[in-house]
């Protein structure tokens, strides 16, 4: 595989992006797509397409109330490709009407999902498709009869049918109304468990399905990805659900304390939705869940964020640093591309996070806590807000659909496909740098 068929394939997802979010917006744009049949400003129906897109759930306008039912179902059309990947679901298709993938294809596609493999890729990619689709049934039927019982048979279905396909990808979109989002069901156990157990499956990655559903209980035998991010996500869900649970919620008792603390936990994988209302948090349960945002989800899952491999490799390089130890995890090297990409990474988004952060809040005049706040649910394609998205402007708002944009495609992906190979074909001579 040469360079320039590599980078073609980093420049086809950025651009597959681009293309249905631009679609996305100029549909939104529509009369059609808003109850009161009047033209969406372009600003508007675009940032609402890059963040469905994108299964962010930041919005300007509300879902339930200002877009008509073909605004929503446009909306929803976008969480689905969005967060299957825009290639995955165009070779999927391809595939279906009797065209083999190319290599340049497969390429694509085992980029857009980060397999380790190329072979099986189609395969991966049917097994993803199929495994999506059922998980997103399962979850609307379970959700069905509490809908139907309160909205109807029409309006309850389509809320099972909405809920569910933006919980699996991790979107955070709700037609509640009103940006009440899941605050009037943080007591009811049925809806916080199936959105829940949505969004972590949605988060943990189609290869990681498929290691364990091939190798099911023999756990020594999973990869060492499967590994890291199994163990990873508990502890990033356990962890904060335990602080939510004795440093946020005193005042709520019985069930729904430990399911709101959960589910305040479960939706930082990048998910969006919330069942308390955020800004009653504490400056530390703030930071809290800004921290949790940036990590995000796990490779080749509708989530978002730094993903939680990065975080681990860059832990197990602090940890190596002591040691004066080459990073290894689960008695395994860290390779050092592996390494130099979790730097690159990290460093790309606290940077973005950071600096964007200080632009807003000297642009819209707002505190810098709710800036950085924004910033890290944009750039993590969570979808959280503290309330200060339908307030900004113009300017902020361009700023928000970039960071989404650059979480969504990720950052890799987004360098490979703007650069070219480095003149420096041979190794240059070694000098040591003294850094701290």
């Amino acid at each position: 595989m040469n360079h320039r068929r590599y980078s073609s394939s980093f420049r086809l997802i950025v651009l597959s992006f681009f293309l249905m979010i631009l679609a996305g917006g100029i549909l939104l744009s529509l009369p059609i797509s808003s109850r009161q049949h009047v033209w969406t400003p372009f600003i508007d129906s675009i940032f609402t397409a890059t963040s469905a897109t994108c299964v962010t759930g930041l919005i300007v306008r509300d879902t339930a109330t200002y877009w008509s039912w073909f605004g929503q179902l446009v909306i929803l059309c976008l969480i689905q490709v969005g967060g299957m990947g825009v290639i995955t679901m165009a070779v999927l298709i391809v595939s279906r009407i009797g065209k083999n993938a190319g290599l340049v294809q497969r390429k694509t596609m085992q980029d857009a999902i980060s397999s380790p493999r190329l072979d099986n890729i189609v395969q991966l990619t049917r097994f993803i498709f199929h495994g999506a689709i059922t998980l997103e049934v399962l979850g609307a039927v379970l959700m069905a009869p509490i809908y139907i019982s309160e909205r109807g048979i029409l309006q309850g279905i389509w809320m099972s049918i909405f809920h569910s396909i933006s919980a699996f990808c991790n979107a955070g979109f709700d037609v509640y109304g009103h940006y009440e989002s899941l605050t009037a069901y943080a007591g009811n156990p049925i809806i916080n468990i199936v959105i829940m157990a949505l969004i972590v499956l949605g988060g943990l990655g189609f290869v990681v399905w498929k290691d364990v559903l091939d190798k099911k209980q023999h756990i020594s035998k999973y990869n060492l990805q499967t590994k890291i991010v199994l163990l990873t996500t508990f502890f990033l869900i356990v962890g904060p659900a335990v602080y939510f649970y004795f440093g946020e919620y005193s005042d709520l008792s019985g069930g729904t304390r430990v399911l709101v603390s959960f589910f305040q936990s479960v939706t930082l994988r990048t998910a969006g939705f919330n069942t308390t209302d955020l800004s009653t948090l504490t400056g530390t349960g703030k930071m809290t869940m800004i921290s949790m945002m940036l990590i995000g989800g796990s490779p080749g899952s509708t989530a978002g964020g730094m993903k939680t491999t990065t975080f681990v490799v860059i832990l197990a390089c602090v940890y190596a640093a002591f040691h004066q130890d080459h990073p290894h995890i689960f008695r395994r090297r860290i390779s050092n591309e592996s390494i130099q990409n979790a730097i690159c990474i990290f460093t790309l988004y606290i940077v973005l996070f950071l600096v964007c952060g200080m632009l807003i809040s000297r642009i819209e005049n707002i505190d810098i806590v709710s800036c950085l706040f924004e910033t890290a649910s944009a750039i993590g394609t969570v979808g959280l807000t503290l309330g200060i998205t339908t307030k900004i402007g113009a300017a902020s708002k361009i700023i928000l659909i970039l960071l989404m944009y650059f979480g969504r495609v990720g950052g890799l992906t987004l360098a490979y496909a703007l650069t070219f190979r480095s003149r420096y074909t041979k190794a240059l001579p070694v000098e040591n740098v003294n850094v701290g």
